[in-house]
């Protein structure tokens, strides 16, 4: 079960276990080409320059993708990133471990 509460993002897992995202955060590691680059025939990442307003980090809402994962839309209409389920547990393990 995924829910907003406050400025998180609540995850409820099938294993009992629940993750807490700050909204800033989920955003910021959003995993699309425009966010996060995308690699070239060398396999180069180009990392874009991204600039977020206050409107960035607002959760407007999301849609399931498939059983596997979620696709945020964002206060300032940014809704590509598509975050697996198994990409979410790696994001909430680093921020357990003060990785993040």
């Amino acid at each position: 079960m995924v829910q907003k509460i406050g400025a998180e993002l609540a995850v409820a897992w099938t294993d009992g276990a629940e993750s807490f995202f700050p909204l800033e955060f989920l955003r910021r590691q959003c995993p699309c080409a425009a966010c996060g680059g995308e690699p070239d025939v060398m396999g180069n990442v180009a990392r874009p320059k991204n600039e977020y307003s206050a409107r960035s980090f607002d959760l407007a809402g999301w849609q399931t993708v498939g059983g596997y994962a979620i696709q945020p839309k964002w206060g300032d209409g940014h809704s590509t990133g598509i975050y697996s389920y198994a990409y979410l547990r790696r994001l909430a393990e680093a921020l357990r471990e003060g990785a993040a």
